[in-house]
């Protein structure tokens, strides 16, 4: 049940900050209006309280680990919403930054290290 709640807060909060990115960018950049910029700082905020439901008690750990995430859900973001077409150095790096946050978030960490 946790790894299942680690992951589904990771994919809530990549589409929480992603999209509200996202959403500020279209405002900014392709002059969608401010209602855009506003939708965006919304689903921003949504995503600090999302990553605070981390099962993990330390803040640096979950946002470490979810910068993997972030690697990985923007890449999948441009080619599902933009049409980006990721060469195979995006694929690989990405994979990368994966096994990196799980590496950071599922190791066992030792009880000297968690305090």
């Amino acid at each position: 049940m946790t790894l299942a709640r680690i992951v589904v807060l990771f994919a809530l909060a990549a589409v929480a900050e992603i999209g509200g990115a996202w959403l500020i960018w279209q405002s900014v950049r392709e002059d969608r209006g401010w209602l855009f910029a506003l939708l965006g700082v919304v689903a921003l905020g949504g995503y600090g309280f999302i990553a605070a439901l981390q099962p993990d008690v330390h803040f640096g750990r979950v946002l470490a680990a979810y910068g993997g995430v972030f690697v990985a859900g923007s890449l999948a973001w441009g080619i599902v919403v933009d049409g980006f077409r990721p060469s195979v150095w995006d694929y690989v790096g990405s994979g990368v930054a994966l096994l990196g946050a799980a590496i950071i978030i599922l190791a066992p960490h030792s009880a000297s290290a968690e305090g």
